[in-house]
């Protein structure tokens, strides 16, 4: 894949599993925050298999829409836009409601200093949205950073593991799904509770942040020194056929990759393909935010891009010098200031 437009046809090209799955999903889609680095390729992988399923199903994306272009790249896309501050109350009652809500919006990267508006987004507009949406299907995005650091010599934290979040970021996600949770108590309202870590694409991800460090020569930080991953394409299908999974009280499936990685081992890897000898500083401490998703890899089968691929990928992408996002993932991060 030399180009965003070859990257983006690749990613949301739908699997037959979802294509299937779609028939199934009963109602149009809303996805609530489509302008992350997720939205936009959710929306479009969502729109393309409800197309090649012959289904008649409208997949409408909700943002403030800051950047000029993503609004009509959606719409030439088939997908219907609404820009709406989901914080103003006339915004989110003029939306229309629907069966089928993936709901994406929230903070994390600028919280210290600013506290009070990631809890606003992460904990009290939860609730709203729980109310507004009461009848419909709900799959929240969540995080693996609600959870506490695991032994690396562990199975992970799968979803009966207590939650424990380290810093105000990870703590109002936790907020964010317990203020679901009560709303799903209160209304009925099927929803799941998507907990994810790390998604990667070839524009950004903790993936591209090793490889351009090898590449830049530019020392690797081995204190948070194992990661998941799992394809962004990957991810946002899960997401997608979530929606058969839904209930109340809300259902918890961690998402990412089956293998622990080590950072150490991941940037040889890529020292070996960018002709490179990585740089570390610190060693590995002996705890990570690590998950299980095991629960997923049954429900929607393992991921289709292999860590392998994702590497030789971001490889070619960072010597070519392919476009980026510039959004770091701070996964070093074991403070949980974000």
């Amino acid at each position: 894949m030399k180009t965003i437009a070859e990257l983006e046809d690749f990613m949301t090209t739908p699997s037959q599993a979802l294509i299937q799955d779609i028939q199934q999903i009963h109602g149009d889609i809303m996805i609530l925050g489509v302008s992350g680095k997720m939205g936009p390729t959710l929306a479009k992988m969502a729109k393309r298999a409800a197309d090649q399923a012959g289904v008649q199903k409208r997949v409408i994306g909700v943002a403030r829409f800051t950047d000029g272009s993503l609004r009509e790249e959606l719409e030439a896309a088939g997908i219907e836009t609404i820009q709406a501050d989901l914080l103003k109350e006339e915004d989110l009652q003029g939306l229309p409601n629907v069966e089928n809500v993936i709901y994406m919006a929230g903070n994390k990267f600028g919280t210290v200093g600013n506290e009070h508006y990631t809890w606003t987004m992460n904990a009290y507009l939860p609730g709203r949205l729980a109310e507004k949406f009461k009848d419909s299907r709900m799959v929240a995005f969540s995080t693996g950073n609600v959870y506490p650091f695991t032994p690396v010599l562990s199975n992970n934290c799968t979803e009966d593991v207590p939650a424990n979040p380290v810093g105000e970021y990870a703590q109002s996600c936790l907020g964010r799904e317990r203020v679901l949770t009560y709303f799903s108590h209160k209304n009925q309202t099927p929803m799941v509770i998507f907990r994810l870590n790390y998604a990667i694409d070839l524009r950004y991800g903790v993936l591209l942040e090793i490889a351009k460090n090898v590449y830049s020569e530019t020392p690797i930080d081995l204190t948070m020194g194992n990661v998941n991953v799992i394809w962004q394409g990957d991810a946002n299908e899960y997401a997608i056929r979530s929606l058969l999974h839904t209930n109340h009280p809300p259902k918890i499936i961690n998402v990412t990759g089956p293998e622990t990685l080590s950072v150490r081992w991941l940037a040889i890897e890529f020292g070996k393909r960018l002709e490179k000898t990585p740089l570390f500083v610190h060693t590995e401490s002996p705890t990570a935010l690590l998950n299980n998703a095991s629960q997923a890899h049954k429900l929607f089968g393992y991921p289709k891009v292999s860590v392998q691929q994702m590497i030789d990928w971001i490889a070619d992408w960072v010597v070519s010098d392919g476009h980026t996002f510039n959004k770091p993932t701070h996964f070093q991060e074991r403070e949980g200031a974000f």
